[in-house]
């Protein structure tokens, strides 16, 4: 069973939902992103959804779009990336990573290198935003021979023929995006997502991550209570933007910096009772 199976499996026998965090790896620089990544699963992260910058990363918004400026122009590149994957494994076995993405810097490093390079590195689960199922045969196969999940986007508008084969074809954990737009847009309708997730459950038998648009604890756990897990992104990497690329942070301080995720917590953990 993989890292992101037994997350899961592990949280719905504690009827708990899973807190799914995503940085752009390298912002402000890959130090400062390695102890992040501690510091979320100290605060109670479930998941890490890791972004690799490129430099057209046409589905965020401006706060993630910026975040991935900052890490190119530190110089951080894929294989940075999967170099940082094996540092955080070094001391943390348990936590599952999802490499979150677009294509074309795995198409630069090859299918097959890359799979087999993120498996070593102790990559999860990939998620390539740009990469429509009906294409995604030669990556995914590369993907599944590497032990590795394929995690997929379902969307307000995909339609349902369209929704059961991403869901047929996706392992881990499916993706909800909770609104028509890009990350960190505002106009967020809880009772139409309601909706769509539950339509999505008659045909999906996987746990499902919403994200997109969550921007505080009350939001997570009112999305959270008929969600598998919440993606929070935006609404973290605005608060990275202020750390200094220049200074070093100890654990305490980043985990002071992030109260949100800890906030966030606590509301999807209420949700138990």
């Amino acid at each position: 069973m993989s890292r992101i199976n037994t997350c899961f499996d592990r949280l719905s026998k504690n009827n708990k939902k899973a807190l799914i965090p995503y940085l752009a790896a390298g912002d402000p620089k890959l130090e400062t992103t390695l102890g992040l990544m501690h510091a979320l699963v100290a605060a109670g992260a479930d998941i890490i959804e890791l972004g690799f910058p490129f430099s057209d990363p046409a589905s965020d918004g401006p706060v993630i779009q910026q975040a991935v400026e900052r890490a190119l122009a530190s110089g951080t590149s894929l294989a940075d990336v999967l170099t940082l994957v094996s540092r955080f494994r070094e001391q943390d076995q348990e936590t599952p990573l999802v490499l979150m993405g677009y294509l074309n810097p795995i198409e630069c490093m090859g299918y097959r290198n890359f799979a087999e390079r993120a498996a070593a590195a102790g990559v999860d689960g990939v998620l390539v935003v740009d990469m429509p199922p009906e294409e995604a045969s030669e990556l995914l196969r590369e993907i599944c021979q590497a032990g590795l999940d394929c995690i997929f986007l379902v969307a307000p508008g995909t339609s349902e023929a369209r929704a059961r084969e991403i869901s047929q074809l996706s392992s881990g954990y499916v993706y909800y995006v909770s609104l028509k737009g890009v990350t960190g847009a505002s106009h967020l309708d809880t009772d139409s997502v309601r909706a769509k997730v539950s339509e999505l459950r008659k045909y999906c038998s996987l746990p499902i991550g919403i994200g997109f648009g969550i921007k505080n604890a009350e939001m997570a756990a009112t999305l959270g209570a008929f969600a598998d897990g919440i993606v929070v992104g935006s609404a973290l990497v605005n608060l990275i933007a202020e750390l200094d690329a220049d200074k070093s942070y100890t654990q305490q301080e980043l985990l002071e910096h992030i109260t949100l995720i800890a906030d966030m917590r606590q509301a999807l953990d209420s949700l138990n009772g």
